[in-house]
C-alpha cells in the first residue's frame, strides 16, 4: 500500500529532475552575439557573405553564436565572432585611428579594455565587424587572412 503514495511523490520529483537535467544540457558554453539590424540592401550583402564564409578561421571550426542569424558567425571557443551590417564606428572619423589592410580588405583596429580586439571593415558597402577574444589575441590578425577573401567577394567596395 505504501508504493502508491511513493509513486505519486516520485513521479513529480523525477519529472523535475529530468527538466533540470534537460536545462543543463543546452549549449551553456555557446557564444552569444547581438544581431545587427541593417537596411534591406546591407542585409542582402550580409546574407551573401554568410554563404561564402569559410568553415574554419584561425584553425578553429565554425560554431555560430546564438541567436542564429545569417548576420553573425563564429569560430572556436572562445569564439571569434563576425557581425555583418553593424553601424559605422565613430572611430573611423579619427585620422589617428589604427588600421591595416589584409588581402585587399581594409580594417579599423580597436583594442578593447578586456584585451580583445574589434576589427571593422572600411570602405565597403556593409560594415563587417570581427571580434577576436583576448584568449586568441596572440594569433594577431591571422583570422582576417581567412576572412578577407569572403568579405572581398561578397561585400563590394564603396561607402556604406
Amino acid at each position: 500500500m505504501n508504493a502508491f503514495p511513493h509513486r505519486l511523490i516520485g513521479l513529480p520529483a523525477l519529472a523535475l529532475l529530468i527538466t533540470a537535467a534537460a536545462g543543463c544540457s543546452s549549449t551553456d558554453d555557446g557564444a552569444r552575439a547581438a544581431v545587427p539590424a541593417p537596411g534591406a540592401k546591407v542585409t542582402e550583402l550580409c546574407q551573401n557573405l554568410d554563404g561564402t564564409l569559410p568553415s574554419e578561421v584561425g584553425g578553429q571550426n565554425r560554431r555560430d553564436p546564438e541567436p542564429a542569424s545569417a548576420l553573425t558567425a563564429g569560430w572556436g571557443n572562445p569564439a571569434i565572432i563576425l557581425r555583418c551590417g553593424v553601424p559605422r564606428p565613430a572611430e573611423m572619423n579619427d585620422p589617428e585611428a589604427d588600421g591595416t589592410e589584409v588581402n585587399g580588405v581594409g580594417w579599423l583596429i580597436q583594442k578593447r579594455d578586456d584585451g580583445s580586439f574589434r576589427l571593422t571593415t572600411t570602405l565597403r558597402q556593409a560594415y563587417v565587424e570581427v571580434t577576436i577574444p583576448k584568449a586568441r589575441a596572440g594569433d594577431g590578425l591571422a583570422p582576417l587572412v581567412d576572412l578577407a577573401p569572403a568579405v572581398k567577394k561578397a561585400v563590394p567596395e564603396g561607402i556604406a
